[in-house]
């Protein structure tokens, strides 16, 4: 009869020991689950990602246009917004030959690059930039039209690098000759020497 008493009394013992064990490792699981939610550091989201403002954000850029002075014309910049980088000169000058090959005569300044022409691609390698233009660009017009666009081109694709060598082709075929008249384009064309070899 004291054997079982004792063995009963152990038992007892064990659960009530056992039962505090339980006890105190829930209490301390919760209490660490509790202290690691309210003193995680908020997430702040930094508004200096490179990506994200190259992506999302316009930029300005400068494609040309003709302004008639009353004794000839002259190229102009005219601001346009492009959602791209001038970190990524590709993409921005591709996206401000879209503006170009889509402004409108405003009475002011003027495209005289014809309707319909599409840029099939924009590379930029070092201090050149090659542009490539449709068909269309080829067509119509008199010598002072095929000056100015020319012009048009030269300097929008070398807005980012006043110095650079711009290449200008159509489907893929580096331009020598433009339109009917003839115009001779001696390749790589710059600023200045357009400014030096053509007159507006």
């Amino acid at each position: 009869m004291r054997n079982e008493q004792k063995n009963n009394r152990i038992s007892s013992g064990v659960i009530a020991v056992v039962s505090a064990a339980v006890v105190a490792v829930s209490g301390g699981v919760a209490w660490f689950t509790w202290n690691t939610i309210n003193n995680q550091s908020p997430v702040v989201e930094n508004s200096s990602n490179p990506n994200k403002n190259n992506v999302a954000n316009e930029r300005t850029a400068e494609i040309y246009l003709l302004k008639d002075t009353g004794k000839n014309f002259e190229l102009v910049a005219v601001p346009v917004e492009v959602a791209a980088s001038k970190n990524q000169p590709n993409e921005f000058l591709q996206a401000a030959f879209s503006s170009l090959l889509t402004a409108k005569n405003d009475g002011d300044t003027s495209s005289v690059i014809p309707s319909g022409t599409k840029v099939l691609g924009v590379k930029v390698e070092n201090d050149a930039v090659r542009v490539d233009l449709s068909n269309e660009f080829t067509s119509g017009g008199g010598s002072a039209s095929m000056i100015g666009r020319v012009g048009q081109v030269v300097y929008t694709a070398s807005s980012l690098n006043q110095n650079a060598k711009v290449y200008i082709s159509v489907n893929g075929k580096e331009l020598d000759v433009l339109g009917g008249e003839g115009l001779e384009l001696e390749q790589p064309l710059t600023r200045e020497g357009f400014k030096k070899d053509y007159q507006l």
